[in-house]
């Protein structure tokens, strides 16, 4: 994969939740405009908008997001690979969602904008 990814930040405000394993999605996870929902034969997470999870919830919050503009063919190697690197190199923790068409990277707002310069640097432009 060559460097030269497009991708945009998102102001809004997310939050990373441990949801209880085998229960119906909570009400308040839903609505919005970003949800993922995760769910193994082990454990089940939601990432939301974090003004949603009511403060009893299991949840880390303070994550803003990434999007690398799709759409990416499957068949596309390196995609994730090429952005994770200069994050990780600045020491910048993150959690992945993939969707369909496209990437999100979830980084801590408060590394944000290093996140968004790391990128840069390494060749992406930001739209």
């Amino acid at each position: 994969m060559s460097s030269g990814l497009r991708f945009r930040r998102h102001e809004t405000r997310l939050a990373v939740c441990r949801l209880p394993l085998n229960e119906p999605l909570p009400a308040w996870a839903v609505g919005g405009e970003f949800l993922a929902l995760v769910r193994t034969p082990t454990e089940a997470t939601a990432v939301c908008e974090e003004a949603r999870v009511p403060a009893s919830a299991q949840a880390e919050r303070g994550w803003a997001a990434l999007e690398l503009a799709g759409p990416f063919d499957f068949a596309q190697t390196g995609i994730l690979a090429s952005v994770l690197t200069p994050l990780a190199e600045a020491g910048i923790g993150i959690f992945a969602i993939s969707t369909f068409d496209t990437d999100w990277i979830l980084v801590k707002r408060e590394r944000l904008d290093e996140s968004v310069r790391a990128l840069t640097a390494a060749g992406h432009n930001e739209i």
